[in-house]
């Protein structure tokens, strides 16, 4: 079931998921950048960006449990 979930996903989840991963990607990269060139301003607004790729990643994560709640009914 796990690999056939993706193939079978709602578009919301896909969209949350990418969404997820690429600000958490910006956050790091932000923070990394801020932090070797000694910019903390840069650092600590990378933080917030971060912070929201985790609650879309929870959100995913909520979405997912709904559509396998769903499959499990039918």
């Amino acid at each position: 079931m796990l690999n056939e979930f993706w193939a079978t996903a709602p578009t919301r989840y896909k969209v949350l998921v990418f969404s997820a991963m690429g600000l958490i990607a910006v956050g790091i990269i932000l923070n990394l950048v801020g932090n070797t060139s000694g910019n903390s301003g840069l650092a600590t607004a990378s933080l917030p960006v971060i912070g929201l790729g985790l609650v879309l990643h929870i959100a995913g994560i909520v979405v997912r449990g709904q559509a396998i709640r769903k499959g499990y009914k039918r």
